[in-house]
């Protein structure tokens, strides 16, 4: 199992282009940032390169849209559809191998349905190389966003019927919605492509409040997980103070 860090959280003193020489400096190899569009995608190139890290995972839809997204809003197709271009173009250009689909706040059969239709066309849509996923959100943390039930994930992937859409794993958001993240994972395993990690109730970092990490790395181990586990969380003190979980894996 390989580490990763989020730079949309962890560093959070450090000016966004410092963070990546801290990432490589601390032992990782790959990084996540959630929204590297507009003038961050060549500054996130130039660090990459100059640090020798890949580029893992981006959000869409960028910022310059609705940071929540509008997969499963109706009605929303054409805005979708453009602005999943710019995030092939971005993830493209950095080199990234997930982007993670953000459905936006909806609610209902109806949302369902455009959530399907539109992942449909994104997966045939997207380039070679790049994988789609969706997470599951909790609702304290982000109320009115429809995809917000692990059951819910696993009905639209069995819809969508397609290779390069898969589920993104939270052990935060597992742990909120469902009060045990380690089940979450077992049941739904097979559907995982990608891992973050982050505790719970305050997105905190491993090993300060309810989620059982030592028998979820156990979980990921005795499933073969071997992607990336990246760590999603606000540090709440100098990050290399958090970054035990490294060595656990």
């Amino acid at each position: 199992m390989k580490s990763a860090a989020n730079l949309s959280l962890l560093w959070p003193e450090l000016p966004y282009q410092d963070r990546f020489a801290a990432a490589a400096a601390a032992g990782f190899r790959a990084v996540e940032v959630l929204f590297p569009y507009g003038p961050d995608t060549a500054i996130t190139k130039a660090a990459l390169k100059e640090q020798r890290l890949e580029l893992i995972l981006l959000n869409a839809p960028s910022p310059l849209s609705d940071p929540r997204g509008f997969a499963a809003q109706v009605g929303g197709a054409a805005a979708f559809r453009a602005d999943m271009q710019t995030a092939f173009d971005c993830a493209t250009s950095l080199g990234a191998s997930f982007i993670h689909v953000m459905t936006g706040e909806a609610a209902g059969d109806a949302a369902k349905a455009t959530l399907i239709d539109n992942l449909r066309w994104a997966a045939d849509a997207a380039p070679d190389g790049i994988t789609l996923t969706i997470e599951p959100l909790n609702p304290v943390s982000m109320p009115g966003y429809f995809l917000n039930d692990y059951a819910l994930a696993a009905g639209i992937l069995d819809a969508v019927e397609r290779p390069n859409v898969a589920l993104q794993y939270d052990s935060f958001h597992a742990q909120m919605i469902h009060g045990d993240a380690v089940r979450v994972f077992e049941t739904y395993r097979d559907l995982i492509a990608h891992v973050q990690i982050g505790d719970a109730p305050e997105r905190s970092g491993p090993g300060t409040g309810l989620v059982d990490f030592a028998s979820l790395f156990n979980a990921l181990r005795v499933a073969g997980y071997k992607g990336w586990i990246s760590g999603e969380y606000h540090p709440g003190r100098p990050t290399e103070k958090t970054l035990d979980w490294m060595t656990a894996l």
